[in-house]
Parts: structure tokens; sequence; C-alpha cells
């Protein structure tokens, strides 16, 4: 009787022991499932870069942008491999043996050709002839030479900041002018980007209500940094946009509104009158302190044609070059600062949505010279 009582104990035993295992081996498997599931869904989606997804203004997620300060150095190779022929030639051609009066004209046409200007261009030859007549031939003081004399044509002395503080209770009042395709509204998107990085509250106004994507456009860009854009139906009254825009500032008390405005040159009466009229209703509320043209550094001479037009059309204090790292004529920052006697005050310089750089007239000198061989 006592074996039978222990068999049946063991066979109690062993049949707990089994149905233990089982339950511990469906809990693993469920724990390994679990942890798969998590990995699959965490893991990012092929060729999708995280970089790029930031970069992409479909993407409305809140952003930290890069600090404005420096970018230009940091975006100096980027520009170098751009604008370096410019230098680079001005450099073998100046520093030649014998520099005779073919040498000169050479001078001359790889500055024309960079789009310098006819004047400056002339400017800059007689103040090498004559430097190089005292100086002498020799590679370190030709290129010290070329960068001081390439550093005052592009006047470091002219005020670049953006005159755009909150003052007497109102925010500052920026416009952005400029045709369509020169990036003018994405300019406005970037720029709201530097000021939020400088801790600035901006109200973005989208007054360009003639092109159908724009307000959507500027509305994105607003989002992924936090930045509330006015809009108003496609084809509505730009002026009633500018006016809700400022208005909204004021009550939200901001420090600066950035306004985009339509840019179409088949009628230039036509642009007149719309843009004086932005500009009055907005200054019933706030005086408009900067008026920044936006412009395409690859377009050369066609840009230069824009910038007489708005030139005539409303009083512009700042230019802002798109594109500039697609064109290797840098010489344009010379002749629209010569041709509207306003600063340079913003350049862009790549697809990404921290490449609007603040103009600093050494690095670019020193992108166009590139590395000292």
């Amino acid at each position: 009787m006592g074996d039978y009582l222990y068999l049946i104990i063991g066979i109690a035993v062993a049949g707990v022991a089994l149905l233990v295992g089982l339950v511990t081996t469906g809990v693993r498997r469920s724990r390994r499932r679990a942890a798969s599931s998590v990995d699959v869904l965490s893991r990012p989606e092929p060729g999708v870069d995280e970089e790029d997804r930031l970069r992409d203004p479909s993407t409305p997620t809140l952003e930290r942008p890069e600090p404005a300060a420096g970018r230009l150095v940091r975006l100096r190779d980027r520009l170098s491999r751009s604008q370096g022929g410019l230098g680079r030639g001005l450099l073998a051609l100046l520093s030649r043996d014998h520099l005779d009066e073919q040498t000169w004209e050479d001078i001359e046409d790889t500055l024309l050709t960079a789009d310098v200007g006819v004047a400056a261009t002339q400017e800059l030859v007689d103040r090498l002839r004559t430097r190089m007549r005292v100086q002498g031939a020799g590679a370190a003081p030709v290129r010290q030479v070329l960068r001081e004399e390439l550093l005052n044509l592009v006047d470091p002395s002219l005020d670049r900041s953006l005159n755009v503080s909150r003052s007497n209770g109102v925010p500052g009042i920026a416009l952005v002018v400029g045709v369509n395709g020169t990036g003018k509204t994405t300019t406005v998107g970037k720029l709201a980007r530097v000021l939020v990085a400088e801790d600035r509250q901006v109200v973005l106004g989208a007054a360009d209500t003639f092109r159908a994507a724009a307000a959507e456009q500027l509305t994105t860009w607003g989002e992924r940094v936090g930045v509330p854009a006015v809009r108003g139906s496609e084809g509505s009254d730009p002026a009633s946009v500018a006016f809700e825009a400022v208005r909204t500032g004021v009550e939200q008390e901001a420090d600066v509104v950035l306004i985009d405005t339509a840019g179409r040159l088949q009628n230039k009466t036509g642009l007149m009158d719309e843009l004086g009229k932005v500009k009055r209703v907005v200054e019933k509320q706030a005086p408009v302190n900067e008026v920044l043209l936006v412009l395409d550094a690859t377009t050369g001479q066609n840009g230069m044609i824009q910038a007489r037009v708005f030139r005539e059309v409303v009083d512009v204090t700042g230019i802002v070059l798109t594109k500039l790292d697609g064109s290797a004529k840098g010489g344009i920052v010379v002749a629209v600062q010569r041709e509207l006697g306003v600063p340079v005050k913003l350049v862009g310089l790549g697809e990404g949505a921290d490449d609007l750089a603040p103009f600093d007239p050494e690095a670019f000198v020193d992108a166009l010279l590139g590395d000292p061989v």
C-alpha cells in the first residue's frame, strides 16, 4: 500500500513539474515576441535618414534650430566648392612672374564673368595694379593683397544686422519681397528659425495669397518651430492678411512679425500698388523696420534686373541671396550691394532647414580664396 502511495505522489510531482515547465516556456516565448515587436516598431524606416526627416518642411515636428552665429563658418566648405574657382583663378594670374597687359585683361575677364560688375571690376583692377607694383610678386604677399582688396570690395563696414527688435510695445516688422521662384517663402520659414534660435517670439504672415502653396508651405515651416502663421483664403487681399498678422503679433507680444509678400513682375504698376498698400496698412499698427529682397544668386544678370525693379517699387533695406552654394558667380554679392546701396544680410547655402546664414564678409572672402597651399 505504501509503495502505491509513493508512486501516486511521484506521478503527481512529475505532472506539476511538467505543467510549470510548459507555462514558463510560454511566458518566455511571449516575452520574446513582445521584445521583437518593440524592436520592429522602433527600428527606423529603411533608407530614411533622420536628418532628412527633420529637414523636410512637410513634417510638422517641433525642433530646436541651430544657433545662427558661426553658420557661415560651418558652411564654408560648401561655399568654397562653388566659389573657389574665382579666387584660385585670380591668385594664379596675379602670381605670374610678369604681369603684362594680357594678364590684367584676363583678370578683368575673370571678375566680369563672376558678375562682379564693370565699375567694381575696374576699381579692383586699378587698386591691384598699384599695390602689385609696390608689393612685387610672390605667392604669400599676393594672397594677402588680394584678400584685403576683395574684402574692401565686399565692404565689411556695412551694417548687416537685422533691425527687427521689439520696441515701444510693438513687434519689429519685416516685409520679405522678391519674385516667385527665388526661394522667398522658404527663406521666410528659415529666417523664422534664425530668430527662434535667438529666443525671439515670431509670428508669420502668409500674404502671398496668389500662389496656392505659399500659405500652406509657410504654415508648415512655422509648425516645426512652434511659430504661428496667419493666413487667408487663396486670392484674398494680401494687405488684410498682413494687417491680421501684425495684430496677432501685437496681441501675443511677439518680438518679430515676418510677412511673406507676393512676387509678380509682369505688371510693375500692380506690384507697386500692392506692396505700397501692404506697407501702409501694416504701418497703421507698427512701423516696418526691414524690407528684405530675396534674390537667386544663380540667375546672374536677371537677378540684377529684379533688384532694379524692386528698388523702384519699395525701399529695400537688405538683401538675401539664396542658392549661393549653387553659383560660381559670387561677384553678385558686390554687384547687388552697389546697385541697391544696401548690404547683403543673409545667404542661403543649401537646402537644409538651418542653411540660411548671416552674411560674414571675411568668411566669404576666405571661402573665395580657399586654404593656402
